[in-house]
């Protein structure tokens, strides 16, 4: 299962959610996850419906203290962990699965905007 976490400002559009997937290289996801303000906001309600995927939501609490490949100073003052996108993918890859092995396939990109960013996770065992 590979799952994209996805971090954005609230000014992103549903195209540059879009830019950041391109960006990881992987066409389809088989999720979408971010954290619950993030995941219920119109352009990732929308860039769902439009890949017909779930969207997978976390709280704050779910993120805090993972350990993420790269480090935003703004995001670990604010969520407890270095990128947004990779804590929100390898949290949703783990979900439902305390057991499982997760990996980051990859690490965080940003959109050229810098409104988006995005990682992917993927479950690799149960």
């Amino acid at each position: 299962m590979k799952i994209a976490g996805l971090g954005f400002r609230q000014s992103t559009s549903t195209a540059d959610l879009r830019a950041a997937l391109a960006l990881t290289g992987v066409a389809q996801p088989d999720a979408l996850a971010s954290i619950t303000a993030k995941a219920s906001a119109p352009q990732m309600q929308q860039l769902a419906a439009d890949m017909n995927l779930p969207v997978i939501t976390l709280t704050e609490d779910d993120i805090q203290g993972i350990e993420t490949p790269t480090q935003s100073p703004r995001i670990q003052a604010r969520f407890g962990t270095g990128s947004l996108a990779e804590a929100t993918a390898l949290a949703a890859a783990k979900q439902g699965q305390p057991n499982a092995t997760v990996q980051l396939l990859t690490p965080r990109v940003i959109t050229d905007n810098g409104l988006a960013t995005a990682a992917i996770a993927q479950r690799t065992t149960i």
